[in-house]
Parts: C-alpha cells; sequence; structure tokens
C-alpha cells in the first residue's frame, strides 16, 4: 500500500513563505513524476508544479518566479517551497505521484490528503 503524507501547510500573511513536504512510503518499485495540485473553494483542481524522475520541471504560469519545486529521489520525497505568497494562493494543496507499486507493470496514480494553506491580512 503506497501512502503520501504532506505537512508544512498552514496561515500565513500576504508576502510571506510556506514549505511544504510530501513524503511517498510503502512498496514502490519506481516514481516517475512528483507534483502538487491545489483547489480553491469553487474552483478546479489545477497543477502548480511538477518534477520527472530525470528532473524535468514544470510550473503554472501563476507560481513562475515564486514558488521553487524541488525532489529528493532517495528519501521519494517532494518539496514545495512558495514565496511571496498571495492571498490568491489560498487553496488545498495535493501531492501527487505516478509511480510504479512493486509486484506490477503498471503506472498509478497516488493522492495525498491535501494540506490547506491560507494567504491572508
Amino acid at each position: 500500500q503506497v501512502q503520501l503524507v504532506e505537512s508544512g501547510g498552514g496561515s500565513v500573511q500576504p508576502g510571506g513563505s510556506l514549505r511544504l513536504s510530501c513524503a511517498a512510503s510503502g512498496s514502490i518499485f519506481s516514481i516517475n513524476r512528483m507534483g502538487w495540485y491545489r483547489q480553491a473553494p469553487g474552483k478546479q483542481r489545477e497543477l502548480v508544479a511538477a518534477i520527472t524522475s530525470g528532473g524535468r520541471i514544470n510550473y503554472a504560469d501563476s507560481v513562475k518566479g515564486r514558488f521553487t519545486i524541488s525532489r529528493d529521489n532517495a528519501k521519494n520525497t517532494v518539496y514545495l517551497q512558495m514565496n511571496s505568497l498571495k492571498p490568491e494562493d489560498t487553496a488545498v494543496y495535493y501531492c501527487n505521484a505516478d509511480l510504479i507499486p512493486h509486484g506490477t507493470y503498471y503506472s498509478a496514480s497516488s493522492w495525498g490528503q491535501g494540506t490547506q494553506v491560507t494567504v491572508s491580512s
């Protein structure tokens, strides 16, 4: 059984910073891609940032220059450093991993439960 656990969410004032972490655990053969999505009330879930096993990175236009995604493959952990936070960044942030569990040749998408990020004055 694969599990993703997020941490680091909280409340911060505009212009502040937070660092999110997501650790994948369980019987994992490989992780091809890890990323962060977010969902604000009344809005669709959207990709924030993602990183492949080879280090290729993709950011949403709205966070470029402010957020940085990184990955520790040895620890099966992905991070999201969020700087210059804005009220519109307020959302539940979800960790996602595209991985292959041990004992199968098929990939699967695994999701964390989400962590709340609130940016307000």
